[in-house]
């Protein structure tokens, strides 16, 4: 019996320093993470808040906008997808937050599935049809990556209906990097012009596409690094199993 002991309490010992750790790593997470995404998407927020005014009074028209003001309703859709999208979907990144209100984070995500799939498919009508002013090149990197984003989110629902919570994750958090874009396209262009300068409309435009990759490799890096951490646990678990049947 005593040996039972001794043998158990290091165990328990050594267990309790790294979920010590993990709670704090976790704490700092639902703060730091959803702070960070919030700040990411606060010039284009801005950005959306001035259209919506100028649409809604009817100012700021400019020869290069008009075709805002003639049809407002997708322009309308994209901003009010977007801005919800993107700031209630950095909370979805907490996990004590999304633990400890899984009923907010089911009601969230529900919401946050029309809003995406409401500013992507706005965003691709706008591309579409609007007159805008852009190359091929841009035109095929808003075509792609709001392509990749409708999809993703679609993925994602698809994931969900069927109870597999890693696939879920793993699209939405892809969608969302996608949505995300013009946060990371608004950083880069600034440093840019401060390391650089004025960047040109074909080193913008690349610009533009660079955000959106740069935001999915950082989304990926992230679902394998969860991933990988899994099959640890799990591995890890599997191996404790016939130690404590031993004893």
């Amino acid at each position: 019996m005593n040996k039972q002991i001794e043998l158990i309490t290091p165990n328990q010992s050594r267990a309790s320093v790294p979920t010590r750790k993990r709670t704090t790593a976790s704490t700092r997470a639902d703060w730091l993470v959803p702070a960070a995404l919030i700040a990411l998407t606060a010039i284009p927020s801005l950005a959306g808040t001035v259209r919506l005014a100028g649409l809604a009074e009817s100012t700021g028209m400019t020869p290069d906008d008009a075709h805002f003001y003639a049809m407002p309703l997708p322009v309308v859709l994209h901003i009010l997808g977007a801005l919800p999208f993107c700031i209630l979907g950095a909370f979805q990144f907490a996990p004590g937050f999304r633990r400890h209100r899984p009923g907010w984070h089911r009601l969230a995500g529900r919401l946050l599935v029309l809003c995406g799939l409401a500013a992507g498919l706005s965003g691709l009508w706008m591309t579409q049809f609007y007159p805008l002013l852009q190359t091929g090149l841009l035109y095929s990197f808003r075509m792609l990556f709001g392509s990749a984003m409708v999809l993703s989110i679609a993925l994602g629902l698809v994931a969900i209906l069927r109870r597999d919570i890693a696939r879920h994750r793993a699209w939405m958090m892809r969608g969302y990097a996608i949505g995300q874009g013009a946060g990371t396209q608004a950083l880069t262009g600034l440093l840019w012009v401060l390391i650089f300068s004025t960047p040109n409309q074909q080193t913008h435009e690349w610009l533009m596409g660079a955000s959106w990759v740069i935001n999915l490799v950082v989304a990926e890096w992230i679902i394998r690094r969860k991933s990988s951490k899994g099959r640890k646990m799990q591995k890890r678990a599997h191996k404790a199993r016939p130690q404590q049947a031993i004893y």
